[in-house]
C-alpha cells in the first residue's frame, strides 16, 4: 500500500500545475473554487459528527492505559494516563476538529488577507483525503477492528518536534504510575 505522505505529495504536486491553468481572475471560478473549498469543509464537518455520534452509540467503556509522552523541552516525566476507548476517542475526535479549524482560520488569513488563492484548490482535497485516513474514521465508519495500525493509543505521526510515541506496554505503564508526583520512588 502507498504512504499516505506520498500521496499526499502527488495530490500537492498535480494540483500546483492544475492551478496555473485555472482563470482564478475570473469571478465565475473564484466563486466556484470557493464554493469547493467550503463543500469540502462541510463534508469533513459531517464525517466528525457522523464519527462522534457512532462513538457515543458504541458507548466502549473498556479500560485503556498508556503512558502519555512528556512535551519536548519541558523536563517533565511522561505521564500515565488511564481512561476509556470512547473518552479517548472523544478526545482524539476534539482533536481533528481543532486541527481542521486551525486550517480554516489559516486558509482564511492567506486568501481573505493575503489574497493568495491557489491553496484553496489543494486544501480542499488533501483535508478530505485526511479525514477519510484517520484512524477514528476507519473505526467507528468503516468498521475496521482495532488491531494492529488501529490500535489505541494510536500512533503520533512522526513530526520535528513530536515528543515520541504513547506506550502502552505493561512495564512502561507501571514505571510511569511508580514515578509520576509522588508515586514511591526506589532509591
Amino acid at each position: 500500500m502507498v504512504s499516505p505522505q506520498i500521496t499526499n505529495l502527488a495530490i500537492i504536486l498535480v494540483m500546483m500545475q492544475l492551478a496555473k491553468k485555472i482563470p482564478f481572475e475570473d469571478p465565475q471560478v473564484l466563486l466556484l473554487v470557493r464554493g469547493l473549498y467550503i463543500l469540502s469543509n462541510v463534508i469533513i464537518a459531517g464525517i466528525y459528527l457522523y464519527t462522534q455520534a457512532k462513538i457515543s452509540q458504541k458507548k466502549d467503556m473498556t479500560t485503556l492505559k498508556y503512558v502519555e509522552p512528556a512535551p519536548l523541552g519541558t523536563g517533565e516525566e511522561a505521564k500515565p494516563v488511564t481512561t476509556t476507548n470512547m473518552d479517548y476517542d472523544k478526545g482524539q475526535l476534539r482533536q481533528l476538529f481543532r486541527s481542521q479549524m486551525m486550517g480554516v482560520g489559516m486558509m482564511a488569513f492567506m486568501h481573505l488577507y493575503m489574497k493568495y488563492t491557489n491553496p484553496l484548490l489543494i486544501q480542499s482535497i488533501l483535508p478530505l483525503k485526511g479525514a477519510f485516513e484517520s484512524n477514528l474514521v476507519k473505526i467507528h465508519v468503516f468498521g475496521q477492528p482495532a488491531t494492529g495500525e488501529l490500535a489505541r493509543p494510536f500512533k503520533a505521526s512522526g513530526g520535528f518536534m513530536s515528543p515520541g510515541q504513547p506506550k502502552s506496554d505493561k512495564a512502561s505503564i507501571e514505571a510511569a504510575e511508580k514515578n509520576y508526583r509522588g508515586g514511591v520512588k526506589e532509591e
